[in-house]
């Protein structure tokens, strides 16, 4: 953790609303990614990530910093938490299939090429377990550590190791077979 992150969760924890709004301006992309990630609807993601920092608002003063998770870590717990329940709550369930890429404005040739590899990327992520779906997301595209995503998935780090290994297996194997097909 770094030093000033340290002292805006100290002067969050003391009651300071700014050192809250500091880590709020920090976090709030990262958080909106992995959730958007998870439910595909802007809307959807946008209503969640606000709750998740009115959750981590109103908890904050439990925070500790020396025996909890990062803040992070503790961050991304509560976010993973409101997906899950968003989807135990849900009475039709979502088809991530669903989810769009954004319209390129420029049509050049290399654009189009990354944009269709993200979504090739994007459908084969999909095909994977949802631990192995969390694992991918976190380690690779919000670039937690193995240890901040075994306190997150409440894993041990061997756990994490031997489910992203195995990921990235998979992951090999279904972008092997997009191309033969």
């Amino acid at each position: 953790m770094l030093d000033e992150e340290e002292k805006l969760i100290m002067a969050a924890i003391a009651g300071e609303n700014e050192a809250f709004g500091l880590l709020y301006d920090h976090y709030q992309p990262r958080i909106y990614r992995f959730i958007y990630l998870k439910v595909s609807h802007r809307e959807e993601a946008e209503d969640l990530t606000h709750q998740v920092f009115l959750s981590a608002f109103e908890k904050i003063s439990g925070f500790k910093i020396k025996t909890s998770a990062s803040f992070s870590g503790w961050v991304y717990s509560i976010a993973r938490n409101k997906v899950i329940d968003h989807y135990r709550t849900r009475k039709n369930a979502v088809d991530i299939e669903t989810v769009q890429i954004p319209e390129l404005k420029d049509s050049r040739e290399d654009i189009m090429d990354a944009a269709m590899e993200m979504e090739k990327a994007r459908r084969a992520i999909l095909k994977l377990s949802p631990i192995e779906q969390d694992v991918v997301v976190m380690r690779f595209i919000e670039e937690l550590s193995p240890k901040e995503t075994a306190k997150v998935l409440n894993r041990s780090e061997i756990s994490v190791r031997v489910i992203q290994h195995r990921a990235v297996k998979n992951l090999r194997a279904i972008m092997e077979l997009g191309e033969n097909s």
